[in-house]
């Protein structure tokens, strides 16, 4: 049978700034988009004041004095340096694993007999070599693994949700069937994987609002209504594996090279010379992997927040 594990770096961007920087420790931090644009990465302390994912800086730069905010502008070569070494210490324990995204690892567990100890192990040695706290989810599918990661998170961050028992590594596979319910039911259905925003207001609609109810919709039935997705996800979410582990990543499909201008660009010159180099580089990535274009959009736009 199956296990999965879902390794996720906390606030991945604050703790890459904070491995360098101990001193922001304990202090509310954000990163910032290139050119400062938003906010893309907050720790908790930041959270609790308020401080949204997507944030303009203009708007809560004020909270550098009244509130001690710390920003700082984004370090892609650092954040992907360090989760280069984080994906390396799982494989230096002889996992297979899957690169999901730049903070998230799916790991294979399966014929493991003490899941969570195995888990806990994971994360110390990650926190111990790298000095990237994570969490980590246990499931028998991929799903229920990134469902489990929520729940390990939301019960560090948020006691009372969930069972405190849940902090930092939770295995939904030691479950009861009873106990596995009543953590779906705490779920809200917008936090499943798979499941949009746009999607999940339509669940909301049909009266669906948490996981548990999803895992007892008839597949057949989702499948017609919704999508082969919904269909898969809840499968998922009743133990049937239908995600299988990617050993190697799956080549793009879609290659994106977009910034953001520090100043208004007037001048035609400025623009070519910025769409020349975007493209170079969307032109060496698609090289990198072996591919061909067979379709080019460039797009351009002013700032939202201009009058």
């Amino acid at each position: 049978m199956p296990t999965f594990a879902l390794v996720d770096g906390n606030n991945f961007y604050v703790s890459c700034e904070r491995v360098f920087q101990p001193k922001l420790n304990g202090r509310a931090v954000v990163v910032l988009s290139n050119n400062d644009g938003c906010v893309i990465a907050r720790s908790n302390e930041a959270k609790a004041l308020g401080i949204k994912m997507g944030h303009p800086w203009f708007q809560i730069r004020e909270f550098e004095t009244n509130k001690k905010l710390v920003a700082r502008s984004a370090n892609f070569a650092l954040y992907g340096d360090l989760s280069d070494r984080m994906t390396s210490v799982i494989a230096r324990c002889g996992f297979r694993y899957e690169a999901y995204s730049i903070d998230e690892s799916f790991v294979d567990l399966s014929g493991l007999n003490d899941l969570t100890g195995c888990g806990v192990e994971l994360r110390e040695r990650i926190l111990r070599s790298v000095g990237i706290p994570c969490c980590v989810g246990i499931g028998a599918t991929k799903t229920l693994a990134k469902l489990a990661n929520h729940v390990a998170k939301t019960a560090e961050r948020k006691p009372g949700i969930y069972s405190d028992d849940f902090a930092r590594v939770c295995n939904l596979t030691e479950l009861s069937s009873h106990a596995l319910s009543h953590v779906l039911t705490q779920t809200p259905v917008r936090e499943v994987w798979g499941i949009g925003a746009r999607l999940s207001e339509q669940l909301v609609d049909a009266g669906i609002t948490n996981a548990a109810q999803l895992a007892q919709l008839n597949p057949a039935v989702a499948r017609r209504n919704w999508s082969i997705t919904v269909e898969r996800t809840i499968r998922e979410l009743g133990g049937t594996s239908c995600i299988e582990l990617q050993d190697v990543p799956a080549q793009k499909q879609e290659i994106s090279t977009t910034r953001t201008f520090g100043t208004p660009v007037t001048e035609l010159n400025g623009l070519i010379e910025a769409v020349t180099v975007f493209a170079s580089r969307a032109g060496e990535k698609l090289r990198r992997q072996g591919s061909t274009c067979s379709q080019l959009n460039i797009f351009i736009r002013t700032s939202p927040f201009r009058q």
